[in-house]
């Protein structure tokens, strides 16, 4: 009896909880989102600096082709064009006069004083000054009938090879040449001529010579003094040289140029040579040219 009763009051209390309602749940609030840790400010990044001279070169490549491409389509242009024709080689109508003069109006050809080629242009010996009276011709080996070559007027310079390569470069024509004697006393006249239209190499020669005329070790040693009548011509004197054994050596010499012909005149003498002769000498063949 008392096992029922103890079984029907379990069951009666099973049942009551099964039949008792939940105790109510706190109501519901706004959800809660989870609060994410603070990030640390980021750094800002330094902006890269801009490469020089990209314009520049920008500018520069875009007006390179602007220019080519304007040639190009300049020569393009030139090219699909005609030809002009050249003019006639011959063209009739153009001699002057026209007719012959007649011979009453024919003017005469200019006097050798005023026409420097007329004396050079036939034979070179005849301009050759005059040998003076109480002088002889001195035996030159360098000098044949009055002309001298080559290689005979390049072995009186100390540098022959030199002087005889320089000459034949500048279009040498021919020289002419005169030796004198008269007791210890000797001239030595040589004209140096070069082919026409060649006036150059006559200058040339000369400015060569005078170049070095003022120094010591080859020249007079002094600036010398200006040949009347010339605008590069000058004459010089040399100092005495004096060797054991040997009679002193007195020299002077004249350079100068007009046209087409380099003169260059020496005198030796084992006495001073005065100033007076080298220039009248220089003067006088200067005027024969």
């Amino acid at each position: 009896m008392e096992l029922n009763d103890t079984l029907s009051d379990a069951q009666a209390g099973q049942a009551a909880q099964a039949v008792a309602p939940a105790p109510p749940e706190a109501p519901a609030g706004p959800p809660v989102i989870p609060t994410a840790a603070p990030a640390a400010p980021e750094q800002a990044t330094p902006p890269r600096p801009r490469p020089r001279g990209r314009t520049t070169l920008l500018i520069a490549a875009a007006a390179l082709l602007g220019i080519a491409g304007g040639t190009a389509a300049g020569y393009g242009i030139q090219a699909e064009r005609a030809p002009t024709p050249l003019a006639a080689l011959s063209q009739p109508g153009l001699v002057h006069p026209a007719k012959p003069l007649p011979a009453d109006q024919v003017p005469e050809p200019l006097p050798a004083s005023q026409d420097r080629r007329a004396a050079t242009d036939g034979d070179l010996r005849k301009v050759l000054i005059a040998k003076p009276k109480g002088w002889s011709t001195l035996d030159d080996p360098a000098v044949d009938d009055g002309w001298v070559s080559l290689d005979g007027y390049a072995m009186a310079f100390e540098d022959e090879a030199y002087m005889y390569e320089e000459l034949l470069s500048t279009d040498l024509r021919r020289i002419a040449g005169a030796s004198w004697e008269r007791g210890q006393r000797e001239v030595h006249i040589r004209l140096v001529q070069f082919r026409s239209g060649a006036e150059l190499g006559a200058v040339d020669h000369a400015e060569g010579q005078l170049s070095y005329m003022d120094g010591s070790e080859h020249g007079a040693g002094n600036a010398g003094d200006a040949v009347k009548g010339s605008g590069n011509g000058r004459y010089y004197l040399y100092p005495v040289r004096n060797e054991p054994g040997y009679l002193p050596l007195y020299r002077a010499r004249a350079v100068a140029q007009r046209g087409d012909v380099m003169m260059e005149i020496d005198v030796y003498d084992t006495r001073p040579v005065a100033k007076k002769d080298i220039r009248t000498l220089a003067e006088r063949q200067l005027e024969r040219l």
